[in-house]
C-alpha cells in the first residue's frame, strides 16, 4: 500500500476551496434536524459513497468525508472522527460506537505542514467499541470486534476481540 503525501501548505485553489465547503457542510449538518430533507441532503454530498439503511449519527467530524465508503446496514454513532485523506472503508453489518476516531493520515515528523495517508478498511460484521482510535493503515478483520478505548496500531485479525492501548488480541470468536 502506497502512502499518500499532502502539503497542507501548498493546497491548489479548488483544494482550499473544497475543504472550506466541507468545514461549512459539516456545520450545517452537525446542526440539522437529523433523518429531516435537508439532513439527508448534506450527508449525501459530505458521504456520498453510501449502501443501504446506514445511519450516521451527529455530530460528526472529519476531513476528506468524500473518501469514506460504506456499506450496507452500517450505525455510525454521535462523536465520530473521521481523518479520511487516505481513504476509509467499512463494510456490510458494522457498527461503530459513540466517539471513534478512525484515523487515516499523520503529520511528517520532518515536514510538520505535510500529511502522510494510509487507508482504513473495516470489515464485514465488525463492532468498534465507544471510543476507540484505529490508526492509518490498519485493516480490521472480518466479525472482530475492538473494546471501549483501544487504539489500534496494526491489523487485526478475522474473528478476534482485540483491547488495550495499543490493542492486543484478548479473545478468539468462535463461528
Amino acid at each position: 500500500m502506497e502512502e499518500l503525501r499532502i502539503d497542507c501548505a501548498n493546497l491548489t485553489p479548488e483544494q482550499q476551496r473544497h475543504w472550506k465547503e466541507e468545514v461549512q457542510n459539516v456545520w450545517k449538518l452537525n446542526h440539522t434536524m437529523p433523518y429531516s430533507e435537508e439532513y439527508n441532503e448534506l450527508l449525501n454530498i459530505l458521504i456520498p459513497n453510501r449502501g443501504e439503511n446506514v445511519d450516521v449519527r451527529t455530530p460528526i467530524t472529519g476531513v476528506n468525508l468524500g473518501k469514506v465508503k460504506i456499506g450496507n446496514n452500517v450505525v455510525v454513532m454521535n462523536g465520530s472522527l473521521m481523518m479520511a485523506s487516505g481513504g476509509i472503508t467499512i463494510e456490510d453489518n458494522t457498527m461503530l460506537a459513540a466517539n471513534v476516531q478512525l484515523i487515516s493520515n499523520n503529520h511528517d515528523l520532518d515536514e510538520r505542514t505535510v500529511i502522510t495517508c494510509l487507508p482504513i478498511h473495516i470489515k464485514k460484521n465488525c463492532w468498534i467499541g465507544a471510543g476507540a482510535t484505529i490508526l492509518r493503515g490498519v485493516t480490521i478483520g472480518e466479525n472482530s470486534v475492538v473494546g471501549a478505548g483501544s487504539v489500534v496500531t496494526k491489523d487485526v485479525p478475522d474473528n478476534v476481540i482485540v483491547a488495550g492501548n495499543p490493542a492486543k488480541v484478548i479473545k478468539y470468536i468462535k463461528n
